[in-house]
């Protein structure tokens, strides 16, 4: 542990305690989940070494409280895994379904571990939750110094060169969540081209970009609603395997334009 870590103020822990709380009970979003961890884990399956690394650190754990999560692929390819959260609940909601993790409540930004610790960084949609680029950055330092030299780091963020993306992040997130589009506060993100520049400035070597969730989430979220309480398991699963036929378009040159994430894959200097 870092005897420098600084604790994330009360509030703020608060405020994203009230915003995930009430998710962790809504069992309509898991037929949604269960696509994005799909698609989640399909890349990440390609990018991650084959070999099993000793220490792997992911930088939130909503997904794992939410349900399998990225957890079966992690625990495939890593000897220990180790997490962070802000919210008291998902860290007990992620224990109780995964005890095999080493969860710390800690801020992705003040990281309680040694430098060096980490083989492998999987941060899933966390650093576009802050509110500037100045915090997004001190994280990758952060991030940059926990990973081992030549450890990698896989990232994903909202992608702003998305312009559905782009238009829902400019819009206040008041109006998004009282007409219920999203349910926990947006913070910045980037472009593909910005993040790549970002990570570079930050020590880190870009390996390769992806477009990922490509599926037109206003329409296919409220459908995987209703399917989840309604349908059968069979009905269940064939719409989840249509949601998946979207990902061609991650092979398209267009793939920026309609994926709703950045992922990439980088390596410590």
């Amino acid at each position: 542990m870092d005897p420098t870590n600084k604790e994330l103020p009360t509030s703020a822990r608060q405020r994203w305690e009230r915003a995930v709380n009430p998710l962790l009970t809504a069992p309509t979003e898991n037929l949604w989940r269960a696509h994005a961890d799909s698609v989640n884990s399909s890349l990440l399956a390609r990018w991650l070494p084959a070999a099993p690394c000793e220490r792997l650190l992911k930088t939130d754990l909503f997904d794992e409280a939410m349900g399998n999560g990225l957890y079966p692929l992690m625990a495939s390819r890593a000897q220990c895994i180790a997490a962070v959260d802000v919210a008291p609940s998902v860290l007990t909601a992620a224990l109780s379904r995964h005890p095999g993790l080493l969860a710390v409540s800690a801020d992705v930004r003040a990281l309680p571990f040694a430098g060096g610790t980490f083989e492998v960084v999987i941060s899933n949609s966390t650093l576009d939750h802050f509110d500037s680029h100045d915090d997004m950055r001190v994280a990758l330092r952060g991030l940059h110094r926990v990973l081992c030299r030549g450890g990698r780091l896989l990232l994903t963020l909202d992608n702003l060169a998305n312009p559905i993306v782009a238009m829902r992040n400019a819009l206040p997130f008041r109006w998004l969540h009282r007409l219920a589009l999203v349910p926990y506060p947006l913070g910045v993100s980037c472009r593909p081209r910005q993040l790549r520049r970002m990570l570079q400035q930050e020590g880190f070597e870009v390996m390769e970009t992806a477009a990922l969730l490509h599926c037109p989430r206003v329409l296919a979220v409220p459908m995987a609603r209703r399917r989840q309480q309604a349908a059968s398991p069979q009905a269940r699963q064939r719409f989840l395997r249509g949601l998946l036929r979207w990902e061609f378009l991650a092979h398209l040159p267009t793939r920026f334009l309609t994926g709703y994430f950045i992922g990439i894959s980088a390596r410590k200097i």
